[in-house]
């Protein structure tokens, strides 16, 4: 039976997480693509390289990530955050957040080091500011 998560039920399995379905609009049609991802309870951070999620990102902001956990298919869970794009540069957010992903996905470093031409990181670093987080389960 199909039955709606709590919101801190579907908060707590997208902070379980670590790889989650970003929804954007890309030329006025559905763009989604898996990401890496850490939540902090209001604020989902992502990293990422230039590209179509972050062109379509800029021209709209309206966004959401999705995570399911999936037994079998009569056991799982799925929420979805909505929310709003919003780019970090450099300042304490932008800190905090570059920790926090680097705490969850260490592995990352060499990645956030990486300079173009400029001599500047390649890597954007973003925010989904959460207004709403739904989730449904099959038990």
């Amino acid at each position: 039976m199909i039955s709606r998560l709590s919101t801190d039920e579907a908060r707590s399995l997208l902070m379980e997480c670590r790889i989650g379905r970003l929804g954007c609009v890309y030329e006025n049609g559905p763009y989604v693509v898996p990401v890496n991802y850490v939540l902090d309870g209001e604020n989902i951070y992502v990293h990422s390289l230039g590209g179509r999620k972050v062109t379509a990102l800029r021209a709209n902001p309206k966004a959401c990530l999705q995570v399911d956990e999936v037994v079998d298919e009569y056991h799982w869970r799925s929420a979805i955050a909505f929310g709003v794009f919003g780019e970090l540069s450099d300042g304490a957010e932008h800190t905090r957040a570059v920790r926090l992903l680097l705490s969850r996905f260490p592995q990352l470093t060499p990645v956030e080091s990486v300079p173009v031409h400029d001599g500047q990181s390649s890597v954007i670093l973003f925010r989904i500011q959460v207004e709403e987080i739904t989730g449904v389960a099959e038990k």
